[in-house]
């Protein structure tokens, strides 16, 4: 695993061999690698670094690695960031290749982004050769607080769930493991160990994806409405929803704005989405009932009662796991310029339509189910005159090859 590094590590050594033009923001869902990836680009870098977890409580923990200089409190504030920044530059001065400094769980500091921006403003002013990299394992806090307080100041470097070809790379996967045992790497030692794998899953992923990663930074008025809807989502991955139904299966649901919201922040913690319908009008798109899909399909697998082979077994269940597969990988590997939709009229439905600009990508998943089900593909074609219409599966394209390729790809000239 050591050896096995991501693409965004070469993005990260990139950016810190040029001058600190902007702060550097990797962020992402909970347990997929942010702090292993930086600290493997901090290795390969010629620039001194100190790399400061702010989720350390440990009193008085000394995180530099020359001095005694860069001591973490009991609980930091932003006096604390201003001091530690200061010292940075103080190093930074010091040294002909500047300095690096890494601030890891940055939500765990009150009030962050102002301060960070009237710092950073000021090294500006000075020239100052001080790479700032934040990091958080809060997407929904770390792009709030970029956003409206260090506008135009940062360069994003997204990290998202692992894809096939990465879990096969460094954990040995094959097709069947990825598919029901999905993209955590923290998870693959487990998946031998189906009662520890799940346990681990559902307790130290799922539970503080809510819990710390939304509810203890986002307004949330029905936090048990969200815990359920969760759950939901991952029981019906896969399949369109409306919201009318939604809120005959949840407890204390409220209406369906409140439903459209909570589906976004689980959408930015890297848990569930709601794709919209595909359609040329904006406000039928913004109408629409969503399909559900599970973001990374172990979310989907942990705690449905399926064993691996049962679920192998059970061909239905199976089928849409796949298509939740296909769905979470496109909604990991696309570039912030594509929307993922759905499409369906009447008994007419293709799993998932690619938009960018005026090009459209319609892709159909196809996992052992009827042929009759591509009427819906041929359908889409007549009507819409895609730039690609394409079968992944069985007849079309590889599912693993579809699984190591990033959505953007498929706009390519066919």
């Amino acid at each position: 695993m050591e050896a096995f590094q991501r693409p965004q590590v070469e993005t990260l050594c990139n950016r810190l061999a040029e001058q600190p033009h902007h702060i550097i923001a990797v962020f992402g869902p909970r347990q997929t690698g942010k702090t292993t990836l930086v600290s493997q680009a901090l290795r390969r870098s010629d620039r001194p670094s100190r790399h400061l977890r702010l989720d350390e409580v440990d009193a008085g923990k000394v995180t530099s690695e020359a001095e005694d200089t860069f001591r973490l409190p009991r609980k930091p504030d932003t006096e604390w960031l201003v001091q530690t920044w200061r010292q940075a530059r103080q190093e930074a001065d010091s040294h002909p290749l500047g300095l690096v400094l890494v601030l890891d769980e940055i939500q765990a500091l009150p009030d962050w982004s102002a301060t960070v921006k009237g710092l950073w403003d000021a090294d500006r002013a000075e020239n100052r050769q001080l790479h700032v990299v934040l990091l958080g394992s809060a997407p929904i806090l770390i792009q709030s607080g970029l956003t409206e307080s260090l506008a135009g100041r940062f360069e994003p470097i997204q990290v998202t769930h692992w894809s096939f070809d990465e879990m096969a790379d460094a954990f040995g996967f094959d097709l069947t493991e990825y598919i029901y045992f999905g993209g955590y790497p923290g998870t693959a030692r487990y998946i031998r160990e189906e009662p520890r794998w799940r346990d681990y899953v559902l307790g130290s992923l799922v539970q503080p994806n809510i819990d710390k990663d939304i509810l203890a930074m986002t307004r949330v008025d029905k936090p048990a409405l969200l815990k359920q809807l969760f759950e939901l989502g991952a029981d019906y991955s896969g399949q369109i929803l409306p919201f009318s139904k939604m809120l005959g299966q949840l407890q204390d649901a409220g209406n369906a704005t409140t439903l459209a919201r909570y589906l976004d922040l689980l959408s930015t913690a890297g848990l569930l989405a709601g794709l919209p319908k595909y359609a040329p009008s904006f406000q039928r798109v913004r109408a629409s009932s969503p399909k559900l899909n599970i973001l990374n399909t172990a979310l989907m697998t942990a705690g449905s009662g399926y064993t691996f082979e049962q679920a192998q077994a059970d061909r239905t269940f199976w089928g849409r796991l796949v298509e939740s597969a296909v769905g979470a990988h496109i909604l990991n590997t696309a570039s912030n310029d594509i929307r993922t939709h759905y499409w369906r009229e009447k008994l007419l439905e293709v799993d998932f339509v690619l938009r960018r600009g005026r090009r459209t990508v319609a892709i159909e998943v196809k996992s052992g189910r009827d042929r009759g089900r591509l009427r819906g593909l041929e359908a889409f074609e007549q009507k819409f005159n895609p730039h690609r219409a394409m079968l992944v599966g069985e007849r079309g394209t590889p599912l693993d090859e579809f699984l190591s390729t990033p959505a953007d790809r498929w706009f390519d000239e066919p």
